[in-house]
């Protein structure tokens, strides 16, 4: 698309938000400056480098798409080259199993700072900051209990790795000079019904409190909830009930991943409730189809309605924004681009809101206007805005990236075999 008709759009665009009192530059300023948090793991199906055998314990990566990133080098190149055709503010979400372990087996319960140096090394290369998770699953001590367990052995093997992940993101935050965001989340539950889940529930109650008792200064804890995961269907222990009463007495960041909810729920209406409770969010945005499938994130009602509620509750500054899916079905760089995008139109269209005249209307009874108002909002020429943003920052407008990733495949990720 030429520069001349980006421009003259943007212009026409910037003229008809400010008839309804939108500045959209503000929003643009916005934008540039709001972190979305990239997911390593898309780049090689949530295999990592300790063991290098695919994600098991409740997770499952589907399709076999050539070109799966297998080996440190690689993921960061697979990095490198999405943050090449992206403009924004991006940091990047790392598994604990994806250490640079040097070709060496380092048992969970023996990780250290030490294992991410070179990681921090590269991503303050690349004008990124790092955000952590302790890993649970994909492990022969995982079963379906970790944190949760009876067995002792076990139990503490796994708040002594949490405790230890805890501390590589310490040190993180204490390098980037920035908090590091880790987030736990365990795949702990049942495949079929028990009879014991308030005994199970206090044993992880216990478990966090060990492991939270350790005070650590340059990162900040999420913990995270699930409905359920393949072959834990009957019980989940981290259930929504369970985390938000957690969070909420232990003044602990929630962790709200789209893709952990009923299909039929409008997730977006747990950030206004869970915002007077907790002190920040952690989101991870995914794509659930009829369960937590971790399709690629669209610019669908789900991703529009999370970020518009965030921003009608001006709660922007106590909110972290990640990508949480893996797609190994379709070029793996193509899913970043897209997931990554639809994020940020789905910001940008929050930006753009007319908010003030909605409340007017809203709170003078204007029940018709203000419908009739979130109805043509929804067409305002919010692409041309978002098509200047990219053009600004040297980076593909519109589709013009699918012909950098089908280079991208042709001289880098066909060739490996």
């Amino acid at each position: 698309m030429k520069s001349e008709l980006i421009e003259k759009n943007y212009a026409l665009a910037k003229e008809r938000y400010a008839e309804l009192g939108v500045d959209t530059e503000a929003a643009l300023k916005t934008l540039e400056k709001t972190p979305v948090s990239l997911h390593c793991w898309q780049t090689d199906d949530v295999v990592g480098f300790e063991r290098g055998e695919a994600a098991s314990g409740g997770i499952m990566t589907t399709g076999n798409f050539p070109g799966r990133a297998r080996n440190i080098a690689e993921v960061r190149e697979d990095i490198e080259k999405v943050n090449s055709l992206l403009a924004g503010t991006f940091r990047l979400n790392l598994h604990e199993t994806y250490g640079d372990f040097g070709d060496k087996l380092v048992d969970r319960d023996q990780v250290d700072p030490k294992h991410f140096e070179s990681w921090m090394q590269w991503a303050k290369e690349q004008n990124m900051k790092l955000d952590f998770n302790s890993t649970s699953f994909s492990h022969p001590k995982s079963g379906s209990l970790s944190l949760a367990n009876p067995d002792k052995a076990i139990r503490d093997f796994w708040i002594e790795h949490t405790k230890r992940c805890r501390r590589v993101a310490d040190a993180m935050g204490e390098y980037q000079e920035d908090p590091c965001i880790m987030n736990i989340w365990v795949h702990d539950g049942s495949k079929d019904y028990t009879v014991d889940k308030y005994r199970y529930r206090k044993i992880f109650k216990e478990s966090l409190d060990e492991i939270l008792a350790e005070e650590l200064p340059n990162m900040k804890t999420c913990l995270e909830a699930k409905l359920f995961g393949i072959g834990l269907e009957a019980y989940t222990v981290g259930s929504h009930d369970f985390v938000a009463g957690y969070c909420a007495k232990n003044n602990l960041m929630y962790t709200l991943d789209t893709g952990h909810y009923e299909p039929t729920e409008n997730v977006s209406d747990a950030v206004s409730s869970l915002l007077l409770f907790v002190p920040e969010l952690m989101l991870h945005v995914s794509r659930p189809m009829h369960w937590d499938s971790d399709h690629v994130t669209l610019f669908d009602d789900n991703t529009r309605n999370l970020f518009s509620e965030l921003v009608r509750a001006d709660a922007l500054n106590r909110a972290h924004i990640g990508l949480d899916y893996f797609d190994a079905s379709i070029d793996r760089i193509g899913a970043y681009i897209i997931g990554v995008r639809a994020t940020q139109k789905s910001l940008l269209q929050a930006f753009l809101e007319p908010l003030d005249q909605l409340r007017s209307y809203e709170d003078e009874g204007k029940l018709f206007q203000r419908l009739a108002l979130l109805e043509e909002a929804k067409t305002m020429p919010m692409g041309a805005v978002y098509d200047y943003y990219n053009l600004t920052h040297n980076v593909p407008v519109a589709e013009d990236f699918i012909a950098d990733i089908e280079k991208y495949e042709q001289t880098v990720t066909f060739k490996r075999k």
